[in-house]
């Protein structure tokens, strides 16, 4: 038993990762259960467990005491100095109980425990391996699917893809390759589960830090994700270089690296565009593809009012409004939309110069004027 016993020591170490020292835990936590159910024991007991001989021997452990009163436990000062003279009150004494024909139904309770020791010790190497790895991105086989899930080989581990987390463009077939965003990581009786999402902002971000090695080395930031998923979605993105155009790194030569990223998410739209702590400016590039005559900030409600030709008014808006409220959400800032017409009606366009001053002043930067010379 000894050498068949290392060999699978070796095998479950170097095949599985586990330690020795946690599966000679296991395999000796495993022989005192053995001990104590198959021997009506209730003995405070040890295991000797010699590998390289292959024996086990069991030894039962008292604590000295004045005046006995659990004989299973417990031994007379007397009763241990009869053993060795050396024993004092609350010393321990050890004596060997092995049954006879312990060896057999050790080994096949060992198997049992020992399997499930193995199982928790590798479900707890999984876990912590995917808990590093949440709001990261992986390419998962799909599996099957049901009411509630598509099931995603990640390789060790299925993960589960909720509806809810999935694109409605898309279809779902076993052995299709699909890149997932990991959203959570749980530990449960069951094992570690694992929740993913193909809908996610997160994974529209990362799949930008692969394509685009100025986001993955930090030359180009993205500041904001705003996505519908399967449709439309925008980025803004923001480089501290000057010499650095943060939208072309994004959208590459002849659209190559943006493109890739379309082709990943099926076809949905991204709008990419620039970054800036003026409102002014940011709200207006968010609203891109459109064209923006004027925003005249309201800074306390946090809130802007954008002016835009009569022609371009249901283009700032979007399909269903979706461009305005990507923007909003893009940007943080509440947007309400209004024609030249109807702002000129309104009396709120054009804005006087020293209205429309008092309103920007914290924001006025050469990018603004640079805005507004591309406005004129």
């Amino acid at each position: 038993m000894g050498n068949e016993l290392l060999d699978a020591l070796y095998i479950l170490e170097n095949e599985k990762g586990i330690s020795r020292e946690v599966l000679i835990d296991a395999i000796e936590s495993a022989l005192i259960s053995a001990y104590r159910r198959n021997f009506n024991q209730a003995q405070n007991v040890r295991i000797d467990l010699n590998l390289g001989k292959g024996t086990m021997r069991v030894f039962a452990r008292k604590d000295v005491v004045d005046e006995v009163f659990d004989s299973r436990l417990e031994i007379s000062v007397e009763e241990a100095r009869a053993i060795d003279p050396n024993y004092q009150l609350e010393d321990v004494v050890e004596m060997e109980v092995t049954p006879k024909d312990f060896g057999r139904i050790a080994a096949q309770t060992a198997k049992q425990v020992v399997t499930q020791r193995v199982r928790e010790a590798e479900r707890g190497i999984i876990y912590a391996e995917f808990i590093d790895r949440e709001e990261d991105i992986m390419t998962g086989i799909v599996q099957r699917q049901d009411s509630r899930f598509i099931y995603v080989s990640l390789g060790k581990i299925e993960a589960l893809l909720p509806v809810n987390e999935q694109m409605p463009n898309e279809q779902y077939k076993p052995h299709d390759r699909i890149k997932v965003f990991i959203t959570k990581v749980e530990k449960t009786s069951k094992g570690p589960q694992i929740f993913v999402s193909r809908s996610h902002p997160g994974l529209l971000k990362r799949l930008f830090e692969i394509e685009v090695p100025e986001i993955f080395d930090g030359t180009v930031e993205i500041k904001s994700v705003a996505r519908e998923a399967g449709d439309r979605s925008k980025i803004s993105v923001h480089s501290d270089n000057e010499e650095v155009d943060p939208v072309g790194s994004c959208v590459g030569q002849k659209g190559q690296r943006v493109q890739a990223i379309v082709n990943e998410l099926k076809g949905e739209k991204i709008d990419i565009v620039k970054w800036s702590e003026n409102p002014v400016i940011f709200v207006a590039n968010a609203l891109s593809p459109s064209k923006v005559l004027e925003v005249i900030v309201k800074e306390e409600e946090k809130a802007t009012t954008v002016i835009v030709p009569d022609y371009q008014l249901s283009l700032a808006i979007g399909k269903r409004g979706q461009n305005a409220r990507l923007a909003a959400k893009l940007t943080g800032w509440k947007i309400d939309i209004k024609s030249e017409t109807e702002a000129r009606e309104a009396g709120i366009y054009p804005v006087e110069e020293q209205e429309f001053l008092l309103s920007r002043d914290s924001y006025v930067t050469e990018e603004e004027t640079d805005f507004e010379e591309d406005n004129e």
